[in-house]
């Protein structure tokens, strides 16, 4: 078995616009290993969510190749292997507006199976890790953006997943709502041993993590620092 839980290998994606081909991803590589936090930083319509499209196998490459924890994903079975194996953050939250809090994070679990009393727990666990839980009972529309992205976060970790994947999670929030939010994601991915891809804009952010990569003209490349955080 692999040691790595993600493994990426010439990932390729093309858009077609009008009648040319636009390159965004060009032999893209990438290996993140179990515990590991990986930041990705790039200019604004780099390929970025694109990038991460692939990895959550939310879309397929035009070349390369997928794997998590060693096993190759397929698109057909994608959908089924991703509710166990990853969790997913967005810069827009994604919250049912009509369910509370509880059952937002609940609705992770509902994927796989219907929740019993052990999930029913393990979200009320979350909630209260996350600062939340007097607003469990609370609607989206209830919360502050702070308040959404920390529900949103106790959602991807819902399922206990080996990788978590987020995309832009601060980009909605002031800096300091943001600052705390990632403080919190990676302390949480921290004591779980999860993996951690983290998409950003946000310099400090991305050094927080513990390797930091850049994209550029469609390339993903290192970026040289000093010594890294632990995790």
């Amino acid at each position: 078995m692999s040691d790595f839980i993600l493994t990426a290998r010439g990932l390729a994606k093309t858009y077609q616009s009008g009648d040319r081909k636009i390159g965004v991803l060009r032999n893209v590589e990438l290996e993140v290993s179990a515990g590991e936090s990986v930041s990705i930083r790039g200019e604004s319509g780099s390929g970025k969510s694109t990038l991460l499209n692939l990895l959550a196998g939310l879309d397929t490459p035009d070349a390369g190749t997928l794997s998590w924890a060693g096993t190759p994903v397929a698109m057909g079975e994608a959908t089924r292997r991703r509710a166990d194996f990853l969790g997913m953050v967005f810069q827009s939250f994604y919250l049912i507006p009509e369910i509370d809090a509880f059952q937002n994070v609940l609705m992770a679990a509902r994927i796989r199976r219907a929740p019993g009393p052990a999930e029913k727990a393990r979200a009320r666990d979350l909630l209260a890790r996350v600062g939340l839980a007097e607003r469990a009972s609370h609607l989206p529309s209830q919360l502050s953006g702070g308040e959404r992205q920390r529900v949103a976060v106790a959602r991807a970790l819902m399922n206990s997943p080996r990788l978590l994947l987020a995309d832009e999670p601060t980009g909605n929030l002031d800096e300091q709502t943001g600052d705390s939010v990632i403080e919190l994601l990676l302390d949480l991915c921290r004591e779980s041993g999860t993996s951690l891809v983290l998409v950003t804009h946000n310099l400090a952010h991305a050094a927080k993590t513990r390797r930091s990569l850049f994209l550029h003209e469609g390339v993903l490349r290192p970026v040289a620092t000093g010594p890294r955080p632990v995790g």
